[in-house]
């Protein structure tokens, strides 16, 4: 009798811890089970990297983190000091190509030009000198009275003056013209060449004062005053605070008809409200990224999606990092 009755008290536990276990199956199943599905996101804002074509060395910085600062506000200022010298040698080329220019347009100086007249004129004088002393010989020679060789030779010094008037002509003639239609023009393209060296280093120059090219919020500054930074490095980030999105992993079997341009609600737990957004942006993140196989033999994969969305209100106080949750 009593071998029965303790067989039938581990029956009865069997039992009972047996419905205990199938009970609380029960209860996660429906319980747990039924609960939604819940993707986190998070809240992100487009970035403007500060940085200059120059490297300096940082001599002020007129910002700090967490300032606002508007289009065409100074942010900081650059020490390049062989910008400068390469400003000044810029200059100096350009001073010397204008001098050129000038001299080229001008023309001889007036002295140049005078003397190139009187060579002329006296060359002139003694042609005419050569000139009628071959007349007179000539008129002799035809007389009898003067041989062929005096005929000749007062021939050949009337020519030699001739060919020296003309020289002496061409001679003035290009000290008043003064330089070559395309000597002008070369003058004039080293002039072009050397203020554009200048324009050049004037931009260098600009780039050691950087200034606000969007409106934003700074997020990061790099570098300490007194540090030297290189060509694109970056001095520091700006947040467009006008610019935000919200960025989910969303598996491909919870997208429920989420494609570009529909909207769906989050749920901001820092401000213990729902936000309305509107999908812009839904890529594949490609075989690298978290995939789920929907059946142990694997017979297909699921994929996840990088989904964006931008709020479609307005949300005072919304800022980079705060979590989204779609339920």
């Amino acid at each position: 009798m009593e071998n029965k009755a303790q067989k039938k008290s581990i029956a009865l536990a069997t039992a009972g811890f047996t419905a205990v276990v199938v009970l609380a199956g029960l209860i996660g199943y429906f319980t747990l089970g039924s609960q939604p599905d819940i993707i986190q996101g998070e809240v992100e804002v487009a970035e403007y990297r500060v940085s200059s074509k120059v490297p300096g060395r940082i001599l002020e910085l007129r910002v700090k983190e967490g300032d606002y600062v508007h289009v065409g506000d100074t942010l900081a200022i650059l020490d390049a000091p062989e910008v400068e010298a390469k400003k000044a040698q810029a200059l100096g080329a350009e001073d010397a190509a204008s001098a050129m220019k000038d001299m080229a347009d001008n023309g001889a100086r007036q002295q140049q030009i005078q003397g190139a007249y009187e060579l002329w004129q006296q060359a002139k004088a003694g042609l005419d000198i050569a000139k009628k002393t071959y007349d007179r010989v000539q008129r002799l020679f035809g007389e009898g009275v003067m041989s062929a060789q005096k005929r000749d030779e007062a021939f050949a010094a009337y020519k030699a003056y001739e060919a020296q008037e003309k020289a002496a002509k061409s001679q003035y003639d290009m000290a008043k013209e003064g330089a070559r239609k395309e000597e002008r023009a070369a003058a004039a393209a080293q002039v072009s060449r050397a203020r554009g060296a200048v324009q050049e280093v004037n931009s260098y120059i600009h780039e050691t004062v950087q200034i606000a090219q969007v409106e934003g919020e700074v997020s990061d500054i790099y570098p300490n005053v007194g540090e030297l930074v290189g060509t694109g490095s970056p001095i520091m980030s700006i947040s467009v605070m006008s610019d935000m999105w919200g960025t989910f992993n969303v598996r491909e079997d919870q997208l429920s008809g989420m494609k570009v341009g529909s909207e769906f609600t989050a749920y901001s737990p820092a401000f213990k409200k729902d936000i309305k957004m509107k999908v812009y942006y839904l890529k594949d993140q490609g075989s690298y990224a978290v995939w789920k196989a929907t059946k142990s033999n694997g017979q297909y994969d699921l994929k996840t999606f990088e989904v964006k969305a931008r709020p479609v209100g307005k949300t005072d106080g919304l800022r980079p990092g705060m979590t989204l949750v779609i339920k």
